[in-house]
């Protein structure tokens, strides 16, 4: 028997993996005017010309892993918190729909982070299923939405679905020029990360393109092709 044993614990990790990767996903992306800060923050770019990059490079080689859907948040008219657009809903090989998406994209508006991770886990949970939410943010809620409240009532009524977030180029609210002081400024983190840690969900920190690229793959790839990238 022990054979057998040995190879059922060589098969098994590949057919959770692709049950895995076989889950629907809607990438939640931050649209808002914050994307198209540079300068004073410490960004020599808007934030939007390397998330775009970083959409060209990683978005191609998640084709053919699982269905991708693309909501975006913060442009539109009046640009109020009432602009959070569904682009499609998951689709196969979704890199050319993202990335066009993506490169047409003009930051504004304000930050509906919690409202819109609830219609994306809204729509991947319309039959009683499961999926992964994957956001794609720079920053805090700025629309009076509670996306720690909302993540208990995630993790209670589907728990199938884990939210992912992904913090890019997250900044505090104070710079110290002191270098001995605490400073929160370039160390911050999302305050969406409950979000992720209470769904059984992964929080990446971003500041480059590679590691935008590379928390996309985390987050969005299979788990063992995600952990030998990471």
């Amino acid at each position: 028997m022990r054979p057998l044993i040995m190879a059922l614990a060589l098969i098994l990790p590949a057919v959770v993996s692709a049950q895995e990767c076989s889950r629907d996903a809607m990438v939640v992306f931050d649209g808002s005017g914050s994307m198209s800060e540079m300068g004073f923050n410490q960004l020599s770019e808007p934030r939007i010309f390397e998330a775009r990059r970083a959409l060209r490079l990683a978005m191609p080689r998640l084709d053919g892993f699982r269905r991708i859907g693309l909501m975006i948040y913060g442009p539109g008219a009046g640009a109020t918190c009432e602009n959070i657009e569904l682009r499609f809903p998951p689709m196969a090989d979704a890199s050319g729909p993202v990335i066009a998406a993506v490169d047409s994209l003009q930051p504004d508006g304000e930050t509906p982070l919690t409202e819109a991770v609830r219609r994306a886990a809204a729509l991947l949970s319309e039959d009683g299923g499961g999926g992964d939410v994957v956001l794609v943010t720079d920053g805090k809620e700025t629309c009076g939405g509670a996306p720690c409240e909302l993540a208990a009532y995630l993790a209670a009524e589907h728990p199938g679905l884990r939210v992912h977030v992904i913090g890019y180029k997250v900044r505090g609210v104070r710079f110290l020029w002191d270098k001995e002081g605490t400073n929160d400024y370039t160390d911050a983190q999302s305050p969406a990360r409950c979000l992720a840690e209470q769904t059984g969900g992964q929080y990446v920190s971003a500041e480059s393109v590679e590691e935008l690229v590379t928390a996309l793959q985390v987050t969005l790839g299979c788990p063992l092709y995600g952990r030998l990238e990471e």
